[in-house]
């Protein structure tokens, strides 16, 4: 398929059918260097990984599965009831160093890239903002990707996820931690491992302090969230 937003293909063996239909986007960071050694992975057969794209820090966009095929990205993940993630997303990496060989910020390029790109597969398939996520959403136990530099708010500013909410109620709108953690898993997380969960969410939507611990702050832009997503605003 033609597609003026992607430069070069490089189709990988790793992929099979879906079983459901797309919804979702796993954004994710490749954590090797260079380029290059992410895209011999990604296409091993024997890694047994793969995603729909790679974005270089360059801004050069290779597809490696087409949309239609179920690449092997999230691994074991967990969002709003789906099990299946794979089956439901479309998966991008993002060429970068990630927390291994050197957490930095992204390339200006690169998210210049994959705003056009989001932005046709968000249209194309009616994905919701709020299912426009980072590995470490879908999986918290296993992934911090692509971790708290990743900048959400340039995506928010072109309604391609959903933008942190500015207007926090005061005080404390959970009873305990075990209340927030089932407000938690009813916005969308695997709550399995409550403090990677909280560790989670904290590097999505309060990535200044990122300590696994339920305070009031982050009661508040969860208890916004949901209260949004109430009032059919945070779609």
């Amino acid at each position: 398929m033609a597609d003026e937003l992607v430069h070069s293909e490089q189709l990988s063996p790793n992929f099979n059918e879906r079983t459901l239909p797309i919804n979702m986007v796993v954004l994710h960071y490749t954590e090797m260097k260079p380029v290059e050694t992410a895209l011999a992975r990604l296409c091993d057969p024997e890694a047994q990984v793969s995603a729909h794209y790679l974005i270089s820090e360059e801004g050069e966009v290779t597809r490696l599965v087409p949309e239609e095929k179920r690449a092997w990205h999230a691994g074991m993940s967990y969002w709003r009831g789906h099990k299946d993630v794979n089956s439901a997303s479309i998966g991008i990496e993002l060429d970068h160093p990630g927390h291994e060989l050197g957490y930095r910020e992204f390339a200006e390029a690169q998210i210049d890239a994959l705003i056009p790109l989001l932005a046709r597969i968000t249209k194309q398939y009616d994905i919701p903002r709020a299912n426009v996520v980072g590995h470490s959403d879908v999986a918290p136990a296993r992934k911090v990707d692509p971790g708290e530099l990743f900048p959400w708010e340039r995506l928010a500013e072109y309604g391609l996820c959903l933008p942190k909410p500015e207007k926090l109620e005061l005080g404390d709108p959970f009873d305990n931690d075990g209340a927030f953690y089932l407000a938690l898993e009813r916005f969308g997380y695997d709550i399995t491992d409550g403090h990677k969960a909280v560790e989670a969410f904290q590097r999505r939507w309060r990535p200044e302090l990122i300590d696994g611990i339920v305070d009031q702050h982050v009661g508040a832009i969860l208890f916004q969230l949901l209260l949004d997503r109430d009032r059919g605003i945070a779609r």
